[in-house]
């Protein structure tokens, strides 16, 4: 894993009339002041890669199908940077996922649903100095293979 992600194991209370599940909580180890929650939904096959905050924590949340979500550590200071780190989230394996500034991030769409993603971040969008620094998908520093591997 790479230092200071944290995954959170979503827990679904189930019974005849659907489902209930608690997702981000103020006692939650890496709770911090949410200042703007978003939503985007992506369509199969797209590939949404990669960015990279250097003011702001996210705090992800696939709420509807599966992604691969890939962390890359930029760093300096760190000692996991230039490590990879991939997570399946989404319906199968619901999980919350908090992305320190610092840590590129991206995901592709698995299966032919959308994917739901909320995101959660400690400051507000400023489209006059955004906070994203793109790099992309392919880029060969990080040189990450988004094929889907048949095992």
């Amino acid at each position: 894993m790479i230092d200071g992600v944290q995954i959170k194991k979503i827990v679904k209370y189930c019974d005849d009339r659907g489902f209930f599940a608690e997702i981000l909580a103020s006692d939650d180890p890496f709770f911090s002041v949410i200042k703007q929650t978003s939503y985007t939904e992506t369509h199969p096959g797209v590939i949404k890669a990669f960015h990279y905050h250097k003011k702001q924590d996210d705090i992800w949340f696939v709420s509807r199908g599966m992604a691969k979500v890939v962390l890359y550590d930029l760093r300096d200071k760190s000692k996991t940077k230039g490590e990879t780190q991939v997570i399946c989230a989404g319906e199968d394996n619901p999980v919350l996922i908090y992305i320190p500034k610092g840590v590129a991030h991206g995901y592709s769409v698995l299966g032919n649903k959308k994917v739901g993603l909320f995101y959660h971040t400690t400051e507000r969008y400023d489209a006059d100095n955004p906070d994203e620094h793109r790099i992309p998908y392919d880029s060969k520093e990080i040189g990450f293979d988004w094929q889907v591997k048949n095992r």
